[in-house]
């Protein structure tokens, strides 16, 4: 008996140095600390999100910060232009970042010159140079605002009707979740979209350096992501391998790497309850092969995955063992962890972890589960493929056809890959994939040799703008480094 209370003694000692290590490692890789004091509060759609941002607009005192991927010149862009333009009339200082790649064909020239020209201080993130060819791979795809140092919001939501939806003709709203934030974790949140602004023209003037005061009991990180930096890569691959119980996840562009799927088929493989929420809704049907291609590794091994029957599923959310949870902008692909500005909110509270489970299990009820057939393929059993409800020509559905194509462009490298290093079994549906792939090889190689010369011009032409932007680059960076102090000689 003495040892045994000799030994659970010794097991509670370590309980608070195994937490502090725990607390450092998800730090160091998420490259945020765990900040103390905070209130998160879980809001959903676009019918909790958008009034919250706007009455926090409307009380703003000092200053606006607003950074997202997209904004539409519609209803909904013109409601939030007016709202910010009306707060910089009155003196506050509205300061807005939008992507240009994101706002292509949503927002015209004459919306951000009605801003700038009524007072909103606007920048573009990352337009095309001719310096930079490949530049417009790295996106600004968070979505934030923030509001006087004191109030700040993290979310997956854009600014466009397809959030609100139209009650009056039956069309239901994107489904997406975001988060309100108040406490120290505010100015984390403000630093990250001072980083951003910086990247773009003159930098913001130094903050306060009293953070805001504690606003309730909560831990959070505020985890903003820069490319190449994989600060929630590293995070998500950590905690897929440290979840007990339950790992549940919802994901609007899935394509995870080789390293995330077997964290994840571990996981379940050790009774890890671990489930994937994604879109069925697509605008092009021929995605839906690549879609599910990277389905089949993971249902082998126990994951359980669900098709969202809603209109069109925008989520990027994680919940795990009730505890650990995730809200924000990162989808589990490449560009995002690794090319993109993003920006998510990680909660460690049990409260606000059971409030997500909840949420979670709600959205299960409008889903349709996957399973293998008798041919081991993916199938959701009677459900037809659905169609995103439209809310008119160019509502959205170009912007996320384009996502769901770079997310099935990696699966099918993916496949590619598998099928050239013989490195994994194939299932039915990557054997037509690799087939049409070996196809369109053959038709390509055909192409080249018969048509050499109009195929080498423009690759010709491709390779002497590479060369010219890296003499240009390398002259500015020479010119950098003549401009740059002579180092004291030592005494």
């Amino acid at each position: 008996m003495k040892h045994f209370i000799r030994a659970e003694r010794d097991e509670q000692s370590l309980l608070p140095s195994l937490q502090e290590l725990a607390d450092r490692a998800f730090s160091r890789a998420a490259g945020a600390p765990l900040i103390a004091g905070n209130h998160v509060r879980l809001l959903r759609d676009g019918t909790e999100n958008y009034p919250a941002w706007l009455e926090a607009i409307a009380a703003a005192r000092r200053h606006i910060h607003f950074e997202n991927y997209i904004f539409y010149d519609d209803a909904v862009g013109r409601e939030f232009a007016a709202a910010l333009i009306e707060k910089a009339r009155a003196g506050v200082r509205v300061r807005l970042v939008y992507d240009w790649l994101g706002c292509l064909g949503k927002a015209p020239r004459r919306f951000w010159n009605a801003l700038r020209n009524n007072g909103v201080e606007v920048r573009c993130y990352n337009p095309p140079r001719l310096d930079s060819p490949l530049g417009w791979l790295s996106r600004d795809h968070r979505k934030m605002l923030a509001v006087d140092g004191e109030l700040a919001f993290v979310t997956g939501l854009c600014v466009g009707r397809m959030w609100r939806g139209d009650p009056a003709r039956g069309i239901e709203p994107w489904r997406d979740t975001g988060v309100e934030i108040r406490g120290p974790a505010v100015a984390e949140v403000e630093r990250a979209f001072a980083r951003v602004w910086a990247m773009l023209g003159v930098p913001l003037p130094e903050p306060s350096p009293t953070p805001p005061a504690p606003a309730g009991n909560m831990d959070m990180r505020i985890v903003a992501s820069e490319p190449a930096t994989a600060g929630m890569l590293r995070l998500d691959l950590m905690i897929a391998a440290l979840a007990r119980k339950r790992l549940w996840i919802t994901d609007a562009y899935y394509a995870g790497t080789a390293s995330y799927v077997e964290a994840l088929r571990a996981a379940a493989r050790d009774g890890v309850d671990v489930r994937l929420l994604l879109p069925n809704a697509t605008d092009l049907p021929l995605l839906q092969p690549l879609s599910r291609i990277g389905y089949r590794p993971l249902l082998e091994a126990g994951v359980r995955i669900f098709e969202w029957k809603g209109s069109m599923l925008h989520a990027k959310t994680a919940v795990a063992d009730g505890h650990w949870a995730r809200v924000g902008s990162t989808n589990l692909n490449l560009a995002s962890w690794l090319g993109n500005c993003e920006l998510d909110a990680v909660v460690e509270n049990d409260a606000f972890g059971s409030a997500m489970e909840a949420m979670y299990l709600e959205d299960l009820a409008n889903a349709t589960e996957i399973v293998l057939d008798r041919r081991r393929r993916p199938r959701a059993p009677g459900e037809p493929r659905l169609s995103i409800q439209g809310l008119g020509a160019g509502a959205g559905g170009s912007k996320g056809s384009v996502s769901r194509a770079a997310a099935g462009a990696v699966r099918l490298g993916h496949t590619i890959g598998a099928t050239f290093a013989d490195r994994r079994l194939l299932g039915p549906i990557e054997a037509r994939t690799a087939t049409a792939t070996g196809v369109a090889l053959i038709a390509l190689s055909l192409l080249f040799a018969l048509f050499p010369k109009a195929l080498a011009y423009p690759l010709a032409g491709l390779g002497l703008w590479g060369g010219l932007v890296l003499l240009y680059r390398g002259g500015r960076l020479r010119a950098k480094r003549r401009a740059l102090p002579a180092p004291e000689e030592e005494e």
